[in-house]
């Protein structure tokens, strides 16, 4: 059982013996053995370990806490069941957030000024008696909490079903607020927020037309923008130089990213631009559906088409055109653009 293909299932094991004995110096030995091991494992020892190590994930102490969590993530990546990892993963992350945010707030009431990085480089044990131990690991720990929560979000399920989704969430964006928006953890905070099975109307202001859409799995506007230009442009629906197939596809499923130039300029119904940088949450709501318009652009925008997160399939369907009654009374209801 210590070489090949076992060797990772047996430091796991010895591993969740330590932690639950709260044998230190058998767990470290153990953490350093299922680290070496993992590259060696197949995918049916991560499918069975992966559950274990999640569940575990409370007792581990918060100095490596955050690293199982991560190699939980690539346990995922290999096939691993992601709803039985996802709460516990959520659970920790949310934990050491929230942690964060405290210590950004003593660092900055403390008038020290600037936040340390979170690779800890700066920090001494003088801080750690000021700031309090979990707090300072929870700070130097967070990078490695995106890792594995953006591991657990590429799936559907996670997404539909796992508990504390939402209030990950508010606490990425207070440790976030915490820290001045200097430290901003976007791929989290995006994943979290990304949406599945949601209604989605555009209308183009030039020619009134109106469209009913659904959204899932769409991370940032810019893959958005390309999807709705597919579907409207590319579908003869609306004028206009419609994304290549090839972009498209890579805003779907597809690996890799193509160049692309915007179709159109993309606002709310409070009038403010929906910038490509966003993601679909930011689309105000109206009589329960998101509401877009579709204006030219002002001027010319071009990027690289993909997904903004990789291991997540995005989809923009196109459900019907809407009857030029429910365009116009949707359309009355828009404020004029801003900026």
């Amino acid at each position: 059982m210590i070489f090949g293909r076992g060797r990772f299932e047996a430091a796991v094991a010895e591993f969740e013996t330590a932690v639950h004995q709260r044998d230190a110096g058998v767990a470290e030995k153990a953490f350093d053995a299922l680290q070496r091991a993992f590259g060696q494992a197949d995918d049916a020892g991560l499918r069975k370990a992966a559950p274990r190590l999640a569940a575990l994930l409370p007792d581990v102490p918060p100095g490596p806490r955050a690293v199982v969590a991560v190699v939980v993530g690539a346990c995922v990546e290999r096939g691993a069941d992601p709803t039985a990892c996802a709460p516990h993963v959520f659970r920790c992350a949310h934990e050491a957030f929230a942690e964060a945010e405290e210590f950004a707030r003593r660092w900055t009431a403390a008038g020290r000024g600037e936040l340390p990085d979170h690779d800890g480089e700066g920090l001494t044990e003088a801080d750690v008696e000021e700031f309090g131990y979990r707090e300072v690991v929870a700070w130097q720990s967070l990078r490695e909490f995106e890792m594995a929560g953006v591991a657990m979000l590429n799936s559907p399920a996670v997404r539909r079903d796992a508990p504390g989704r939402p209030e990950l969430l508010a606490a990425v964006r207070r440790a976030a607020e915490a820290a001045e928006d200097r430290f901003r953890f976007k791929c989290l905070e995006y994943a979290l927020a990304v949406l599945d099975d949601e209604p989605i109307v555009a209308i183009d202001r030039a020619t009134g037309a109106g469209f009913a859409l659904r959204a899932s799995g769409i991370g940032d506007n810019f893959q958005l923008h390309t999807l709705l230009a597919g579907a409207l442009v590319g579908g003869g629906h609306l004028p206009g130089e419609a994304p290549s197939a090839d972009a498209v596809a890579c805003c779907r499923d597809r690996a890799g990213m193509v160049p692309t130039t915007g179709s159109f300029n993309l606002v709310g119904a409070d009038g403010e631009w929906i910038w490509n940088e966003g993601n679909p949450s930011d689309i105000p709501v109206v009589d329960g559906v998101r509401l877009v318009v579709l204006d030219p652009p002002p001027y010319t925008r071009s990027w690289d088409a993909g997904r903004f997160f990789p291991g997540m399939t995005g989809d923009l369907v196109l459900v019907r055109v809407l009857a030029p009654e429910e365009s116009a009374a949707l359309l009355a209801r828009v404020a004029e653009p801003g900026r």
